[in-house]
């Protein structure tokens, strides 16, 4: 039970409270505190490996990096079952916030007393389909529970996937009816934030993996996922983010990025060590490559701790038009700068230096130490060195920097599959959206940046894929042109500009105002694109002109996952956007198991994913949930808790 105290985040700045019971959640107070612990789950999303096992592993964008231990969520292995622990997780979790829910709904008409009663009784809905919602997204059919619960229950049954996409539309409807549209407490839920989820909700109910029920309600459900994505576009409450970067730059904890008018729901973090929890936000911690042990390098607040476990795919590279589209260089980190110039390589000229020239000329620390050129095959600039007598550094290609990471080398061919260039599992171009520098000591695994739920971009994108799929191709490309318009450089934008969460470590009173900085305030853009430097306006190679557009484009790999028809191509295309705009925002498993394309897509970019077709579009049911349970008062037999199970488990 949790209370509120005073702060900008105000109802989320709560005092633990140990003494209270259910017979508090008949009071208006209680049923306040019941309603903020709530929102605390919000932070489940990102606060541990199920964040990124369930939605980013096993899928077209990342793929296993150096740390490989949840390696069978991305692989598909005998190793992930019913016994996997994020499953379960997830699971429990979501119940849990369930019937927290379902007090509220119960309790708020009856005992609720003051002005925000429509608006506690429309978050007891919200939560309640939004947790449902990543249920029936991750297992399917699943118990559908709308009382809370008061004793111990022990026998459940499976309500169909139909069933449970009908409570989810009903309860995100009866939300956005009750709540308000403006929140006076940032992080509140909003009407905008019901209409959004509505909106998504409805989209993925016609999504081909509700192929064998939808057919009757499709066609409805399409159009009233426009209705409600316009309600959103449409309310004045939002507005695209001027700048993509203006997402991810977050310069101090609570500052002014987490108030940015494009975000329509995130979950909140606070430094506020006594009710951070057992995790904090630590989505940080999973994308980085290693940068700690290389020559000049240290692990810092800026840098971030690398655990390296997802790996960026060659598929999330070329997905960008990386000359035009802005939005790969302001995710991705391709600079380092020195701040451990003492374990540096010791010359300055510009050519290899002899064995007796080595050590004669001194690293300066602040001077750029790590570089990745993130090229095309073809590009003939870069030939592997082999360290030899006269030429002992191999690894500084070039002799620009004391470690230089190439994606292709002279003669190497295009290649989605195998490995080519420099790059290895634990050195990669690496997403930096989440990077925070705000923790409390460079160890600290805890984040304090919150975490982005629901933001307009992805309102565009839902609105359009509606369209698309109701065949009124020339009605998606505004929607598509407003994010891809956002994502292209303007007339006399710095390309080479790049900035990242860890520039939090400027405002960090843990910083040591002493210590060099592994931050970088540049990207390898014109390195990388072999280009003179250039601010021109790049908005007519983004823009769309026509569904033609689209379907005649020869950059969104059509025959690589086998679409020919213009539906497909269509859907194909959507699916490269959201990666363009969403890439690695834990939504990419469950975009592809809705469209069926799972399969299609890893086996074309993710070469570890084995996914099979029909098992590994649902998660399996826990096994400590089906061992638990019980039928006529017995344990489940093991035919029982067969057939309770999903198909292929």
């Amino acid at each position: 039970m949790i209370l509120p105290t005073s702060c900008k985040k105000s109802f989320l700045d709560e005092e633990v409270i140990n003494s209270h019971n259910t017979s508090d959640f008949q009071t208006s107070l209680g049923l306040d505190g019941l309603v903020i612990g709530m929102y605390q789950s919000l932070k489940f999303h990102f606060n541990y490996t199920w964040a990124y096992t369930t939605t980013n592993y096993g899928v077209d964008e990342f793929t296993v990096g150096g740390d490989r231990t949840e390696q069978m969520f991305n692989s598909y292995d005998g190793n992930f079952n019913s016994l996997s622990g994020d499953v379960a997780s997830v699971w429990d979790n979501m119940y849990g916030s369930i019937n927290s829910a379902n007090i509220v709904i119960k309790n708020v008409p009856v005992y609720y007393e003051g002005a925000n009663k429509n608006t506690r009784l429309g978050e007891g809905y919200f939560m309640r389909a939004f947790d449902y919602f990543k249920l029936v997204k991750q297992f399917g059919a699943v118990p559908l529970k709308l009382e809370p619960s008061e004793t111990i229950q022990e026998e459940f049954t499976r309500s169909p996937a139909k069933d449970i996409y009908a409570q989810i539309i009903q309860d995100f409807t009866q939300a956005y009816e009750l709540l308000p549209t403006t929140v006076t407490e940032t992080g509140r839920i909003s009407k905008g934030a019901a209409a959004h989820f509505l909106a998504k909700a409805y989209l993925f109910r016609a999504s081909e993996i509700n192929n064998d029920w939808n057919s009757d309600t499709k066609t409805v459900d399409l159009q009233n996922a426009i209705k409600y994505a316009d309600l959103v576009i449409n309310s004045g409450s939002y507005t695209l983010a001027t700048n993509y970067s203006d997402l991810w730059n977050f310069t101090t904890v609570d500052g002014p990025n987490e108030t940015n008018k494009e975000v329509i729901l995130a979950a909140q973090f606070s430094n506020n060590i006594t009710t951070q929890g057992r995790y904090g936000n630590q989505i940080h911690l999973y994308y980085p490559s290693v940068y700690q042990t290389l020559p000049g390098m240290v692990r810092d607040l800026a840098g971030g701790r690398e655990f390296q476990r997802l790996r960026s795919t060659d598929y999330a590279v070329d997905v960008f038009d990386r000359v035009n589209d802005s939005r790969f260089w302001k995710s991705f980190k391709t600079r380092y700068v020195s701040n451990n110039p003492a374990s540096a390589p010791k010359w300055t000229a510009a050519t290899a230096p002899t064995p007796a020239q080595v050590g004669q000329a001194k690293f300066v620390g602040g001077e750029e130490a790590v570089l990745y050129i993130v090229n095309n095959a073809g590009d003939t600039r870069y030939t592997p060195l082999i360290a030899n007598a006269t030429n002992p550094l191999a690894t500084d290609l070039g002799r620009r920097k004391p470690t230089m990471f190439v994606r292709y080398f002279a003669g190497q061919p295009q290649s989605y599959l195998n490995a080519h260039g420099n790059y290895g599992v634990s050195q990669f171009v690496a997403l930096s959206k989440f990077m925070d520098g705000s923790r409390n000591l460079v160890a600290s695994q805890f984040g304090q940046r919150d975490g982005i739920m629901a933001r307009l971009a992805e309102t565009y994108l839902i609105a359009a894929e509606a369209y698309g799929r109701l065949g009124q191709y020339a009605q998606a490309i505004p929607y598509l042109n407003k994010v891809r318009d956002r994502a292209a450089y303007k007339d006399g934008e710095n390309r080479e500009s790049y900035l990242d969460g860890g520039i939090s470590y400027k405002t960090n009173p843990a910083t040591n105002a002493t210590a060099l900085s592994s931050y970088s305030d540049k990207n390898t853009y014109f390195e990388s694109n072999n280009i003179p430097v250039t601010t021109a306006n790049t908005l007519t190679a983004m823009h769309l002109n026509s569904d033609g557009d689209i379907f005649n484009s020869n950059r969104e790999f059509f025959d690589k996952i086998g679409a020919t028809a213009q539906s497909d191509k269509f859907i194909a295309f959507v699916l490269n956007e959201r990666s363009r705009e969403l890439m690695g925002e834990l939504q990419r498993w469950e975009d592809l198991a809705r469209t069926k394309t799972l399969v299609a897509r890893t086996a074309a970019f993710n070469s570890e994913a084995k996914p099979i077709e029909g098992k590994h579009y649902l998660r399996p049911i826990p096994q400590s949930f089906l061992d638990v349970i019980k039928n006529n008062g017995n344990a489940l037999s093991p035919a029982q808790k067969q057939a309770m199970q999903n198909p292929g488990w």
